[in-house]
């Protein structure tokens, strides 16, 4: 039980950062010609979860950002031809 709670007190950091990797990797694949909508969604959640990590709601930070990263995920498998999750 303390472990979930100090785990929901620290910072996402490793949740941003795999958010952020995944957008950019989306970008690289030119997700944004042919995954527009996914590609916005995911800028929309990182910015969302950027705001949240500034407030220091980090609950909220963390969730917004896996949300990035699965919609990054889904634009860069769109961009490769495969809209499917494996």
């Amino acid at each position: 039980m303390l472990l979930a709670l100090a785990a929901c007190a620290s910072a996402p950091v490793q949740e941003m950062s795999n958010a952020r990797q995944a957008i950019t990797a989306a970008q690289q694949a030119g997700a944004q010609k042919v995954a527009a909508k996914q590609m916005a969604e995911a800028q929309r959640m990182m910015d969302r979860a950027q705001t949240a990590l500034d407030r220091g709601d980090y609950g909220s930070a963390r969730q917004d950002a896996i949300l990035a990263r699965s919609a990054a995920e889904k634009a860069l498998r769109i961009a490769q031809g495969n809209p499917s999750p494996p």
